[in-house]
């Protein structure tokens, strides 16, 4: 059971439909806005850490494979937390949580940017993928939540923000660069940023106090076997998402060899891509289906990687890199509210399930990608990736949980 209450103006605690049944439209507007800011907010941390790797990568003299040993310490740090960070939520509250853990995450990325060895660069991407985490699990709660009272399909649009953050802080990490700004002037930019859209939206959020169904279940116990193989999917997704971020614009260097600016042309078409089929996707899976749409994406995926394997110039990639954008754009957002409405667990301890080994996906990619290349060349490690959408394809019809919810 679920106990509602959003900030002072509704008092009265009970069932979710009593609490919210006079509520105005242009409050619960105003609720999904202030939820939207805490998407943007996470998206912009990690959009501006990506936007200076290669910058950070360059001052600490790392090569590939050094490089993509120290990005472990982010998926190390999720590790850590992973069978925590459900049970945090639940029993603070995702609104306390993500409040607190949002400051923590955007204070951690100033951290990164003072790292003149690599040891520290490690150290920080620990606590970055700790306080990631926990922030991502909250957030998604709190999407959870805004879609039961919106009663239609809107976490697509949440991951909108998200996506469209990337495209910002990609255009702020340009700016910082024409400046001649480090890093860390950078990151402490971001941290103003992201502390006031904290105190504009914080008592926005939706105050709910969740009721485990089983208040005699073991700490650690066997996760739903469904929600498992939806984290698989995830994994397989984020980890193409991931490989995007890191390694787009050193593809668009190494292997198209793509004059100066023109460098960030495939981040750029692929964040703009994903953005727009995030705020896009909740009419199209509406229309079309939730299995259709997951296969559909999983087969985009495949096909703009292999793309970019085989054509390796500016305008193929290009084409590439957008649909990959498309292809990844609904399938995390999907599987979390898929994941939200599971009738065996709170939310947030469905979330962490999923998020957790998707987000390993997102997180370990990157890494995996650096070693692979340093073997066997860039071409090939995206053509390794380019496996995982053909996966998503044929898992899609293998979940039942996905079946019930199409």
């Amino acid at each position: 059971m679920i106990f509602f209450n959003i900030t002072s103006r509704f008092k009265a605690k009970g069932e979710y439909k009593k609490t919210f049944k006079n509520a105005k439209a242009s409050y619960l507007n105003r609720v999904r806005w202030a939820i939207s800011m805490y998407y943007f907010g996470k998206g912009l941390c990690f959009a501006s850490w990506a936007s200076r790797i290669p910058d950070i990568k360059t001052s600490l003299h790392l090569s590939d494979a050094a490089l993509g040993t120290i990005l472990f310490a982010v998926p190390l740090g999720q590790l850590v937390i992973m069978g925590f960070s459900g049970k945090i939520v639940t029993r603070f509250g995702s609104h306390w949580v993500l409040l607190l853990t949002t400051f923590l995450y955007v204070f951690s990325l100033s951290n990164i940017g003072l790292a003149t060895q690599p040891w520290h660069l490690g150290l920080a991407l620990f606590f970055f993928g700790i306080f990631a985490n926990i922030t991502n699990i909250a957030v998604n709660t709190q999407g959870v939540y805004a879609e039961k009272l919106f009663k239609r399909t809107i976490m697509s649009s949440f991951h909108g923000m998200w996506s469209f953050a990337g495209f910002i802080g990609a255009l702020i990490g340009l700016g910082m660069l024409a400046l001649h700004l480090t890093p860390h002037q950078h990151f402490l930019i971001i941290l103003l940023i992201v502390s006031l859209l904290i105190a504009f939206n914080y008592k926005y959020l939706i105050r709910a106090k969740e009721i485990p169904k089983d208040q005699n279940k073991k700490f650690f116990s066997k996760p739903d076997k469904s929600l498992l193989m939806l984290g698989v999917i995830g994994f397989c997704s984020m980890a193409s998402e991931g490989v995007m971020f890191d390694w787009s614009g050193v593809y668009f260097k190494d292997i198209v060899k793509a004059p100066g600016p023109l460098v960030i042309l495939g981040y750029t078409s692929f964040m703009i891509m994903m953005a727009s089929g995030r705020f896009l996707g909740d009419r199209i899976i509406l229309k079309y289906g939730r299995k259709l749409i997951l296969q559909i994406s999983g087969f985009l995926i495949s096909t703009g990687l292999f793309t970019a394997v085989i054509f390796p110039y500016i305008i193929p990639c290009v084409f590439a890199f957008m649909l990959v954008g498309i292809g990844v754009a609904t399938i995390v957002p999907t599987l979390f509210s898929i994941a939200g409405k599971n009738p065996n667990l709170p939310p947030g301890e469905s979330i962490t399930i999923v998020s957790s080994v998707s987000f390993l996906g997102f997180l370990m990619g990157p890494p995996i990608i650096g070693y692979i290349a340093e073997a066997f060349g860039l071409r090939f490690s995206f053509a390794f990736i380019g496996i995982f959408g053909i996966l998503i394809s044929f898992m899609v019809s293998k979940i039942k949980l996905i079946q019930e919810a199409s």
